[in-house]
């Protein structure tokens, strides 16, 4: 691309950087880039450990290996506590789908609307940082200077490239699916993470952002189709690993380490399931609802699928009656022998795990089983059906082994130190803390033995 978007050799950038601190911008902080490895948990640690460029990033990193993270632990939900550090009670996205109970597929936070107060890339942006995201959820439409949101076409009428470039940056779109496009096949793995990449070694090199967040969903997708320990799952990992050492030597010509803050995080881990729930089957049996096709009309009751977890809308709360016998079905339900069900949560409860307060209860799921949308039958086992996932997440972020993972390595960070344990909420605050900035209302709090330099920068 020509003119001001043309590629900026090292000179400019340290002539840019000059002219930052002249006029009053203070010192300007180390670039930050933020890497997302969705579904990648505490558990998945031994392994990476012998991957050559992990265990290379991991020795010189601060961190934390056992992460909680947030109720119910989806993608979306987690991506925006990591970048607000509230809880999802607090930032308003509360699932990755929105609630539209009469479509078989509803429409998922994708759009920077849905987000309650502030995010790490808006304080970033004001205070005169160049900022660049690429499909990290719920970004579509964000004041993010090189934008690639992850968004897809939902409607039969809609275009998936017009779709895209009417919630992000389009030039830059543009420029990135004309010189990579060829490797994208859909959302299919491993080629949409490797077009991701080649993405983010391009915009690093050509724009130099001064916040970059990018999510990579490999492991995710292949946990999903495969399970969480399968064969593919792994060599997932092994292509991560790869990514990041393609990265490392790209950070390498641009100024090395002391010049960049690199953030390796994960979102939640997966649990392998064998069977599925749908609770909006017995709530058409009930009568709380009709059903049409797979979604529902004239409902008085509806489940929402988290995974894991499952909320339950009554849409008239006040309705004492209504509540009571949607509270007795729930009981009874979970007390029957191979149920599925874990547990069933009040409203109040659901609230009191961060988690939507609008929902009038809130369902686990017995390790082995999630939960979907459908209306057709009340169980499935997933072998019957090659279309439903083998891994599954949403579940209660504090069940054993379901921890997820935090390190940075870089000149804003202590070498090797590491903190027994931390929550997702506390991610945003700590890496605000490092560019100078601050999250308001946060959940989480700064983990200031992570940093080389405690004290915040004057701006």
């Amino acid at each position: 691309m020509g003119g001001r978007h043309e590629r900026r050799s090292l000179e400019d950038r340290m002539r840019e950087g000059r002219r930052y601190i002249e006029r009053g911008g203070g010192e300007r902080p180390h670039r930050m880039l933020v890497i997302s490895w969705d579904a990648v948990g505490s558990e998945d640690l031994a392994f990476l450990e012998t991957l050559p460029h992990f265990k290379h990033f991991a020795e010189r990193a601060a961190g934390c290996r056992e992460v909680e993270s947030v109720c119910p632990s989806l993608t979306y939900p987690a991506h925006v506590s990591i970048i607000t550090g509230k809880l999802p009670l607090h930032h308003g996205v509360v699932g990755n789908y929105r609630l539209q109970p009469g479509r078989p597929d509803p429409d998922w936070f994708w759009q920077r609307r849905f987000i309650r107060g502030t995010t790490l890339y808006d304080e970033a942006r004001k205070a005169g940082l160049r900022t660049a995201a690429l499909l990290w959820p719920v970004t579509g439409g964000a004041r993010i200077a090189y934008n690639l949101p992850e968004v897809w076409a939902n409607r039969p009428w809609e275009h998936q490239l017009t779709v895209s470039l009417g919630n992000g940056t389009p030039w830059y779109e543009m420029d990135l699916f004309r010189r990579f496009g060829h490797m994208i096949d859909g959302i299919r793995q491993p080629m949409l993470d490797d077009f991701v990449q080649a993405s983010l070694l391009h915009t690093l090199r050509s724009y130099d952002p001064d916040l970059t967040l990018v999510h990579l969903t490999d492991v995710d997708t292949n946990r999903h189709e495969h399970g969480v320990r399968s064969r593919e799952a792994q060599e997932a990992l092994r292509r991560q690993d790869g990514r990041l050492g393609q990265v490392l030597e790209a950070v390498g010509e641009l100024g090395g380490e002391d010049a960049y803050d690199i953030i390796l995080l994960g979102d939640h881990y997966q649990k392998d399931v064998d069977h599925v729930l749908y609770p909006n089957y017995h709530i058409v049996q009930k009568g709380w609802a009709e059903r049409r096709r797979e979604g529902l009309r004239s409902w008085r009751v509806a489940a929402q699928s988290c995974d894991g977890a499952c909320y339950i809308y009554v849409k008239d709360r006040k309705d004492q009656e209504l509540m009571l016998q949607v509270a007795q079905w729930l009981r009874e339900w979970m007390r029957t022998p191979g149920s599925g069900v874990r547990a069933v949560y009040t409203r109040r409860q659901a609230r009191d795990k961060g988690a939507d307060p609008r929902c009038a209860f809130m369902l686990e799921a017995e390790d082995g089983y999630y939960f979907k949308n459908g209306c057709i039958k009340p169980m499935e086992a997933v072998q019957e059906n090659a279309w439903l996932h083998r891994g599954a997440h949403g579940y209660d972020p504090k069940s054993p082994g379901y921890r997820t993972f935090f390190l940075a390595a870089g000149p804003d960070f202590r070498p090797g130190v590491r903190v027994e344990e931390m929550d997702l909420t506390d991610e945003g605050p700590t890496l605000a803390r490092v560019l100078g900035l601050e999250l308001e209302d946060a959940d989480g709090a700064v983990i200031d033995e992570l940093l080389q330099d405690p004290r915040p920068r004057s701006r």
